[in-house]
């Protein structure tokens, strides 16, 4: 998609296009809606435009692999600022999927790309902070309308963010090609509002500890699957052991007993 919109436009309308179809489902959450604004601003706005510009730069495997950083941010502003204390075991776990992160998607060429890393990890803590904020508000708010919320919030402000750094807004819309569309409404009708749904409903119930781990390292082995089972590819020997040493580390964070806070 980011060979016919700029990052930020991308996300915008992402955004824009969950919004559309979520906010006249839920009534406005009045006395919440700074505290939604706030998390909406750190969470999507800044994020996604640090995150995905970054994205933009690096190679994939780099990619999968920098964003993993989500995790050990996540734990450590869980733990200032929620109380959330980790256990050893889910501590090992997450080491432990790091290493397989890192064996599946090999040793990532960074020469040249600074910046592009750089932003992603900036991204990636922006990100881990965005969802301590959210987390208090999984507990008061359904986590279709918090979707919804947080989204009306941030893609109009991402769309005038890129209008301005990026130009030429309406002629990215004329040019994108169906394929483009086609993945734009993808992410924002469908990708969105599933997945974050489903995030925020599993954040409202447990630890960020084991929310994240499973969020993030889970997404190159559910790439691998999907590449087997979907594409038909053959992956190496070294895929196969770092798709299994991730789910050794995530089993240890999901069934490690869970220390009283």
């Amino acid at each position: 998609a980011m060979e016919y919109f700029p990052p930020i436009l991308l996300m915008g309308l992402r955004f824009t296009f969950a919004a559309s179809i979520l906010i006249w489902w839920f009534p406005i959450p009045r006395g919440y809606l700074k505290k939604i604004f706030i998390a909406s601003l750190v969470a999507n706005t800044i994020q996604y435009s640090f995150t995905y510009t970054g994205l933009n730069m690096i190679d994939a495997s780099a990619a999968v692999l920098l964003v993993q950083m989500e995790v050990p941010f996540g734990v450590l502003f869980a733990y200032f600022m929620l109380k959330e204390k980790p256990t050893i075991r889910s501590l090992i776990g997450i080491s432990i999927a790091f290493i397989g992160v890192y064996i599946l998607t090999g040793s990532p060429n960074l020469d040249g790309k600074f910046i592009g890393a750089a932003l992603t990890i900036i991204g990636s803590a922006i990100w881990a902070l965005g969802q301590v904020l959210v987390k208090p508000l999984s507990k008061e708010i359904n986590p279709l309308a918090l979707v919804a919320w947080l989204a009306l919030f941030s893609g109009p402000i991402l769309i005038i963010l890129s209008a301005i750094f990026d130009g030429n807004t309406i002629n990215y819309f004329k040019t994108a090609s169906l394929e483009g569309w086609i993945i734009a409404i993808y992410l924002g009708f469908i990708m969105q509002p599933i997945t974050y749904g489903c995030f925020y409903y599993v954040l409202k119930n447990n630890p960020l500890y084991k929310v994240l781990p499973i969020v993030t390292m889970g997404i190159p082995l559910t790439g691998l699957l999907a590449a087997i089972l979907i594409l038909g590819e053959k992956p190496t020997t070294q895929l196969y052991i770092g798709g299994i040493i991730i789910l050794l580390g995530v089993v240890m964070i999901v069934f490690g007993k869970q220390t009283k806070n």
